[in-house]
């Protein structure tokens, strides 16, 4: 847990016990529960996961200095003491209490394990894939990761199978959809450790991989199936929110992150179409429309449940689409400042219409 969330329940804290809203007894049992939940990531912790991937450089620079100076078993015992100095190191941080510091000698030890499947290979003159390289490699972080209960480590794992899948997309020129059970591998283990950081991650390469295949399947034309797998990710963040608020709950409110993602997925399938695809004036014209239409209304829907991950994308989505319908339009029949101007007037009419509700659900009126 971050050390600024900490400090700003704390401070919150005693702004709630002066005012009378919490007694003391519960400010002490809040105060000591959230002093329990997980797991302080302060200077020390980053700057020692920063201090083992420059170990990590380090070795791997010293080792391929003298690579050729070496026998191949001076090679690998060498090697193998890397791997597991760095576990060592974090067997003995763990017992004097230094969790996160552990994490960073876990990190050493697994981009250790990467550099020696690479420079093994070399030694032995195996000839291969590269992608099959760092498929062991991602698997083997995997596993540590999820053994030792390393979250930097699981997070390098869902990193290197976004490598992975990369490199194999590259080498076949097709959709890699084996990175589906590598990313659901890595998912399960950030799902296993509670570590919703992790979780984003997952989400954002998931979202990548799905935004990648309007570029890939049917020659790069098939933008509208992304647009569609966004729009129905969004409802059904939606209908879990609304329909089912105790399983969300009880999932740490998993629907709100879920319907940003899904946003910006949607939108760039429904941007591609518009603008990469190069469709006839008129069908621009239908695809903005909707568009517009449906941004603001997940920036409505994003200020009414107090989403601010899907604000700030509705906000970028909105101003990239009128940016590049200017640029688009611009000279054309379509009338720049004509399509600003009714653009313009139907966001205000909307801006209206928010208000007026705000104001009668202020009043007790109600929405109806």
């Amino acid at each position: 847990m971050w050390s600024p969330y900490k400090n700003r329940i704390k401070r919150d804290l005693e702004r709630w016990h002066s005012n009378g809203w919490v007694s003391a007894e519960g400010r002490a049992a809040i105060a000591a529960d959230v002093d329990s939940s997980g797991r302080e990531f302060g200077l020390a912790p980053a700057l020692g996961i920063l201090a083992s991937v420059l170990f990590g450089f380090a070795a791997i620079s010293f080792v391929a200095a003298h690579w050729e100076d070496m026998p191949r078993l001076g090679r690998l015992a060498l090697l193998l003491a890397c791997v597991w100095s760095g576990y060592g190191a974090a067997g003995w941080l763990v017992t004097r209490g230094h969790t996160l510091l552990a994490d960073a000698a876990v990190l050493f030890a697994c981009g250790m394990f990467g550099a020696s499947i690479m420079l093994i290979s070399q030694m032995y003159n195996i000839a291969g894939n590269p992608s099959d390289g760092v498929l062991m490699w991602w698997v083997g972080t995997l596993l540590a990761g999820t053994a030792l209960r390393s979250n930097p480590a699981l997070a390098l794992a869902m990193i290197l199978v976004c490598v992975w899948s990369c490199m194999q997309t590259l080498d076949r020129n097709e959709v890699h959809w084996p990175f589906l059970i590598g990313w659901a591998l890595v998912t399960a283990a950030f799902i296993w450790q509670r570590w919703r950081p992790g979780l984003h991650l997952s989400a954002l390469a998931l979202s990548a991989f799905v935004v990648s295949l309007g570029y890939q399947l049917d020659g790069g034309h098939q933008h509208g199936l992304v647009a569609m797998i966004g729009i129905l990710a969004a409802v059904a963040a939606i209908a879990a929110e609304k329909l089912r608020p105790d399983i969300d709950a009880a999932n740490d409110h998993i629907a709100a992150p879920l319907f940003a993602y899904a946003l910006a997925v949607a939108f760039a399938g429904l941007f591609a179409l518009q603008f990469l695809e190069v469709p006839r004036m008129a069908t621009l014209i239908v695809l903005a429309a909707a568009s517009l239409v449906s941004i603001l209304g997940a920036i409505a829907y994003a200020l009414s449940t107090g989403n601010r991950g899907a604000l700030w994308i509705g906000y970028l989505a909105f101003s990239a689409e009128i940016l590049t319908l200017y640029g688009v339009t611009v000279g054309t029949i379509l009338g720049t400042s004509l399509f600003f101007l009714i653009a313009a007037i139907i966001v205000s009419l909307l801006a209206y219409a928010a208000l007026r509700l705000a104001r009668r659900s202020a009043s007790g009126g109600g929405f109806a």
